[in-house]
């Protein structure tokens, strides 16, 4: 069976109860969730890996979160969670929450207005240099006028701020973290034995291995389906994906091409959820490895462009994904209606050439091409746990060799990867992204007054116009305007080539017989994962 045949259907997991509408199944049981990189950290603030949000989502809530139209305009169809409701001053100038009275914490302790205020103050702080900052921007402050009232007061109110103080940052316990300096958070122990709010508790975290969450029977959202939810780490893909194969797990994040025929065997099958919020890219460094002068090679726009040019990108995502993943044309993938699919520059080896020449970059005997005696040569950096960045660095090795580029391919083990990048310690980087459902989280990566410690503009990427252009589509509250500004930016930013967009990845998951997924979001699968059922006993 091929993969593209196979991904044309969705196997059914259980039929739902005739007479009840509801799925057949009994509370109880464990979930095993094969991975193949581990958590970095489980402080909330301060993760950056998927797999950490994963497991942090079920430890902790947010005030709302988005619904499952993913609108992030106004407070339209989100669902309560910490804030049982919430309410807006005439003039807009804040939105109070209401904690609910039953929320807990995983200690006894109950949820207050005062964790909301201590939370975004921590997160605001810029010795925390947390990566979600930015959500906050337009928060003043927050008060307390009851113990279970959180009013948060606005600089101002633009069509996506209740999403982005609502959702993105999660709630953390001020009883526990108040007394710790905020530069020592990150080596903290809470950092490694959280205590939340959500529908899970942890249990315990063995590095490398696996990290184990148990359900919070007592929660005010209601017990959650399963009693655990393990996530089981594998040195590599391959790793994971046997394990999942053989009956040692549950449920794969990502089934590749390869694997497809052996997915649909026995007692797994695949769901698959088209499109995706994930996109992967290689992105150049406009500063050198100290960030204070221009970067030799990439500070050049027309050398940048001319790389891109000279990847067939369509090759190679056949090349990795098959049927099972998309060429990437822009910051956003096809899930947003601001996605633009026109835009990027062509493939063409030619005009490459001639704007490498153009630019002083010759071709010596070898075929290598160097300026003034400087060798057209940078490294590519890639975390050695991604086995799907290493195949495209190798397959981008060889495309940028033809053209007279000598390119290293730099693999890192994942922290040490994260850290050279939060250092702008790099020459280009091949890069995972997962973007949120607001169009204008686009800002948090690519505006200039993101290159900062904690920041995400990790290429140093400066465009006057890119921003103007941003900033007018978040604060336009006509649709259709919104959007074309948006896909103005998105020219602009790919006609500047700071990075070339790779791919976007289908959502293919391998689920067991034995569990039932439900409320699988194109943001973010794990979503609702404490309403997935265990159906048979293993």
């Amino acid at each position: 069976m091929s993969a593209a045949a196979f991904i044309a259907g969705v196997a059914c997991v259980q039929s739902p109860d005739a007479r009840t509408g509801e799925a057949r199944g009994v509370y109880g049981g464990t979930i095993v969730i094969s991975t193949s990189a581990d958590a970095d950290i489980l402080f909330p603030p301060l993760t950056l890996s998927v797999q950490g949000k994963q497991i942090g989502d079920q430890i902790f809530d947010n005030l709302a979160d988005v619904g499952a139209s993913l609108n992030t305009v106004g407070d339209a169809g989100f669902k309560p969670r910490l804030a049982r409701g919430w309410r807006w001053s005439p003039d807009s100038s804040w939105v109070e929450f209401d904690i609910d009275p039953m929320a807990r914490w995983h200690d006894g302790a109950a949820v207050t207005a005062t964790d909301v205020e201590f939370t975004y103050r921590l997160v605001k702080d810029t010795a925390l240099a947390s990566p979600l900052a930015s959500s906050l921007d337009e928060v003043d402050s927050v008060s307390t006028p009851a113990p279970l009232t959180a009013r948060v007061w606005l600089h101002r109110h633009p069509p996506d701020v209740f999403f982005k103080i609502a959702s993105p940052v999660v709630i953390l316990p001020a009883h526990l973290l108040r007394h710790t300096k905020v530069d020592l958070l990150r080596s903290s122990a809470f950092a490694r034995h959280p205590v939340g709010s959500g529908r899970f508790r942890f249990l315990k975290w063995d590095s490398g291995s696996s990290v184990v969450l148990t359900a919070d029977s007592g929660n005010y959202r209601g017990r959650p389906a399963a009693d655990r939810v393990i996530w089981v780490v594998g040195r590599d893909y391959n790793t994971a994906a046997l394990r999942f194969l053989s009956g040692g797990a549950d449920f794969l994040d990502l089934v590749k091409p390869e694997f497809i025929d052996r997915a649909a065997e026995g007692d797994r099958h695949v769901v698959k959820s088209i499109p995706s919020l994930s996109y992967g890219y290689a992105a150049f460094n406009l500063r050198d490895s100290r960030g204070r002068k221009p970067h030799p090679i990439f500070a050049d726009r027309a050398v940048r462009r001319a790389l891109v040019m000279a990847v067939d990108r369509a090759a190679l995502v056949r090349n990795v994904f098959d049927t099972l993943g998309v060429v990437g044309h822009g910051p956003v993938t096809r899930a947003l209606p601001t996605s633009d699919t026109t835009i990027g520059l062509a493939y063409d080896t030619v005009a490459a050439g001639r704007a490498l020449d153009s630019a002083g970059w010759v071709r010596g005997a070898t075929g290598m091409r160097a300026r003034h005696g400087v060798p057209l040569s940078f490294a590519l950096m890639v975390p050695s746990s991604s086995a799907i960045r290493l195949r495209f660095a190798v397959l981008l090795q060889e495309q940028w060799r033809r053209i007279g580029a000598d390119v290293r391919i730099d693999q890192l083990e994942l922290s040490t990867f994260g850290s050279r990048l939060e250092a702008r310690d790099f020459d280009a980087v091949l890069n995972a992204w997962q973007i949120d459902p607001d169009p204008a989280s686009i800002r948090d990566e690519w505006m200039r007054r993101e290159n900062r410690r904690g920041g995400f503009n990790y290429v140093s990427y400066s465009s006057a116009t890119f921003d103007a252009l941003v900033d007018s589509a978040a604060e336009e509250s006509d649709p259709r305007r919104s959007i074309a500004l948006y896909r103005r930016a998105y020219r602009q930013l790919t006609e500047d080539a700071p990075a070339m967009w790779l791919y976007e990845l289908r959502n293919v998951f391998g689920v067991s017989k034995h569990i039932q997924p439900t409320g699988m979001r194109p943001d973010a699968w794990w979503a609702n994962l404490a309403d997935w059922r265990v159906l048979a006993a293993k």
